[in-house]
């Protein structure tokens, strides 16, 4: 039985304490002492001792209670800091000041191939065989970057925190360190979960039927393990597709990690994708870098731009599509690693092979699964959805409260010809949410590029909206009063699909909807 003797603190009252069980002859096997407690584990006592015991503990003076606990706080402590390690992923090892081991958790003693007691008493050197390891980090007090280090050829970030007497005292003496071991999947993992919030399908928002068509294609294509090529405009969310994707495939609980190929030279996009070693280049981290085809392991890489990459680059992307394969920059070591690589590109990659800009090998090897993602154009029904998803969230930014969208700022935005697509919107609604107090947003209040889309905007307005409240009665009045007012100039649905810069089945659907013309309705 356990038990925790409560009292006023005073000298010497502890060893009072232990005497009453001397005298009891019973045996103590543990003893904490803290400035107002004494907790102790005493194996003989029984329920029916426990009376009479707690009677000669009060008649000691300065003790006030004595109370049955369940187990002792600094073995409460060790059980859980044990729990703690053992399931931590990551590998931990504490170090004494002198580097060598003294404690490891699970994962450590997995890495290494070794059992945690052989792991204890180890030197640093001895585990990762670099003198240089330990002595910088016992110079450095233990304070140092972090670094790359190799167990048994694989690669880890190696991370150090040191550990003080005095944690929060400049003066306090250093007594070893905690040092934890990153795997490049793992740190692939977390960067996965910094970069993206995760979403399927319903994260893509859109009913009209040229996204329907997309989705229902995407959720076949998705299952495929084999490379993806997603086409469309700029600014149409062709990476929230892949993410998508990600999210329905087998790969779902693996890192998806993207790479923009525009956005960086193509000595750095080649680390960025393969990683580098230890002074390859000039500028490049000590230690070296896993790149995001070794931190997806497992995963998916997804290449925005891919009609960007240089043709140097193109090679090597095909060589590690081919056998999986791969060589950090300044390595002679190849890697293997099992990534499912989805692109994407505004550019038309067969014109570009024909010209002899892009790799014919390489788009093939692309291509094998392909998705188009419509512009926004192509989908007009959708226009005023987003833009109220964009209103809530740029309201939320700017802790505003939610803002509406008047009638002829709805007609505006319909009639709008989007060159940039959804991301043209959603910042014309970040701007004007910006900008503005207003509760209620006018067609003034959005900032639109193109002139010829206010004045189309206007067409009908002030029969389209003069007496409607009501939203969908809006929409479908301006609609209306836009096909009556240009079907006389392009009287058939295949020319004002052409005019309007939108799909024909849309427009014929529209026009039977509304009875355009007179008498043609349903």
């Amino acid at each position: 039985m356990r038990i925790d003797v409560q009292f006023a603190d005073r000298v010497g009252i502890a060893h009072e304490i232990l005497a009453v069980l001397a005298r009891r002859n019973m045996n103590v096997v543990a003893v904490e002492v803290d400035s107002s407690d004494v907790f102790i584990d005493i194996p003989q006592l029984t329920p029916e001792l426990l009376p009479s015991l707690r009677q000669d503990f009060l008649g000691i003076s300065g003790v006030l209670n004595v109370v049955v606990v369940d187990v002792l706080p600094g073995a409460r402590r060790r059980l859980h800091l044990d729990t703690l390690m053992t399931v931590m992923a990551d590998p931990v090892m504490a170090v004494d000041a002198a580097g060598r081991i003294v404690a490891a958790n699970a994962a450590a003693a997995a890495v290494t191939h070794l059992r945690e007691s052989e792991l204890e008493g180890k030197t640093l050197e001895e585990l990762f065989g670099e003198a240089p390891l330990q002595a910088e980090l016992l110079a450095g007090r233990f304070l140092a970057p972090a670094r790359e280090v190799r167990l048994h050829g694989e690669p880890f970030l190696l991370e150090v925190t040191p550990v003080s007497e005095a944690p929060d005292s400049a003066l306090g003496q250093t007594i070893g360190g905690v040092i934890t071991l990153h795997a490049p999947r793992r740190l692939g993992g977390r960067l996965h979960a910094l970069q993206h919030g995760g979403g399927g399908f319903d994260a893509i928002i859109g009913d009209a039927e040229p996204i329907r068509a997309l989705k229902a294609r995407a959720t076949r294509v998705a299952v495929v393990d084999a490379p993806l090529l997603i086409v469309g405009e700029t600014g149409t969310g062709k990476e929230l597709v892949a993410q998508a994707c990600h999210a329905a495939s087998q790969r779902a609980n693996a890192p998806f990690l993207a790479l923009n190929c525009a956005a960086l030279p193509e000595s750095l996009a080649e680390s960025e994708l393969f990683g580098y070693m230890p002074g390859s280049f000039s500028g490049a981290q000590r230690g070296g870098k896993p790149g995001l085809i070794e931190m997806a392991d497992g995963g998916t890489v997804f290449l925005d731009e891919i009609g960007e990459m240089s043709l140097n680059l193109q090679a090597k992307l095909l060589r590690f599509l081919n056998d999986g394969k791969f060589r950090r920059i300044g390595s002679d070591r190849e890697i293997k690693v099992n990534v499912r690589i989805i692109s994407a590109t505004h550019r038309n990659l067969r014109k570009m092979v024909a010209e002899g800009a892009f790799r014919e090998d390489l788009y093939y090897r692309l291509n094998v699964l392909q998705l188009e993602v419509p512009a926004l154009r192509e989908r007009p029904d959708d226009i005023l959805p987003l833009a109220r998803h964009f209103i809530e969230r740029a309201c939320a930014q700017a802790q505003k409260p939610i803002c509406r969208l008047g009638p002829q700022a709805c007609a505006a935005l319909v009639a709008n010809h989007w060159p940039g697509n959804v991301r043209q919107l959603q910042n014309v609604v970040f701007r004007a949410i910006t900008m503005t107090d207003k509760r209620l947003l006018d067609e003034t209040d959005l900032d639109l590029a193109e002139g010829a889309a206010r004045t189309v905007a206007g067409i009908g307005s002030a029969t389209a909206v003069q007496s409607s409240d009501d939203w969908d009665n809006s929409v479908a009045n301006f609609e209306r009063a836009l096909l009556e007012t240009l079907y006389p100039q392009y009287p058939s649905s295949r020319k004002l699909a052409l005019r309007l810069k939108t799909s024909h089945s849309m427009i014929a659907n529209k026009l039977r909807k509304y009875g355009i013309p007179k008498g043609s309705g349903n």
